[in-house]
């Protein structure tokens, strides 16, 4: 019974490395998708004759503290632009001026998303104050900017959980790793739920022009990637801390008879 003992531990140990992999993993994606700025991607068919058109006017428009939804919108239209949960970011010629060739080369300049941003309404009609605001889009904004946060609060919470039950040389509180891990899922699915139900909503208000295609772009395919990584390290966590506890209850029964 013993060496069937040991190759039961051998199975535990092997799914706890593979769910720490795992978990390692999606928070690698996680971390990375927060930080990068390819979340949604527009692509325009002529953004340097259509920045040369209107001037330098179209970045500070789009870097002035006052630019609402609609100017800075209209802005990642006509400039190749990509948004982050953090930033926005548009292609310019490096040389911006009304006068400037638009054979003087490009750039991305980007300008980061404040905090009262994150937390600005949104309204009805994008640029109009006067409209109301849209609940919809203003929770589901909020919540995209939150829930990446707590997803991985709640991951490292559990990696923390994990040292702990290896320092006590028990599989048991794997079990709340596993829980936490498996809510950080679902709150990374939340927010992949939350980005693309906004973006649709965003583009009912402000439909894109003929040519101008929007696509999501890798940023979010790694938060998409991440969730399903978190329900399967949250999966073997809990199976190897139940599995093992039962059967460590049944050795018991079998000593004590």
């Amino acid at each position: 019974y013993s060496g069937k003992g040991a190759m039961m531990d051998n199975r535990f140990a092997t799914a706890l490395v593979i769910a720490c992999v795992l978990s390692l993993i999606s928070t690698i994606y996680m971390a990375a998708s927060i930080g990068t700025d390819f979340w949604y991607e527009y692509h325009t068919l002529s953004p340097a004759e259509n920045v040369s058109e209107a001037g330098r006017s179209v970045w500070e428009e789009f870097v002035s503290e006052e630019a609402d939804e609609k100017t800075y919108t209209d802005a990642l239209f006509r400039c190749n632009g990509t948004v982050g949960l953090w930033r926005r970011c548009i292609t310019v010629p490096k040389n911006s001026h009304w006068y400037s060739s638009p054979e003087t080369g490009m750039t991305t300049n980007c300008i980061s998303f404040s905090l009262s941003d994150q937390f600005m309404e949104k309204y009805i009609e994008p640029g109009n104050h006067n409209s109301g605001t849209d609940l919809n889009r203003t929770y589901l904004w909020r919540l995209q900017f939150l829930l990446p946060f707590v997803s991985l609060g709640l991951m490292c919470f559990g990696a923390l959980i994990g040292l702990c039950a290896c320092a006590c040389r028990s599989l048991y509180p794997a079990i709340a790793t596993g829980v936490l891990h498996f809510l950080a899922g679902l709150c990374t699915l939340g927010l992949v739920g939350c980005y693309v139900a906004g973006i649709e909503l965003l583009h009912k208000k402000l439909p894109l022009p003929d040519d101008v295609k929007g696509e999501f772009g890798w940023s979010f395919c790694l938060a998409c990637v991440s969730a399903p990584l978190q329900f399967m390290a949250a999966a073997l966590f809990i199976w190897a801390a139940r599995t093992n506890r039962k059967e460590f209850t049944l050795l018991k029964s079998y000593r004590v008879a």
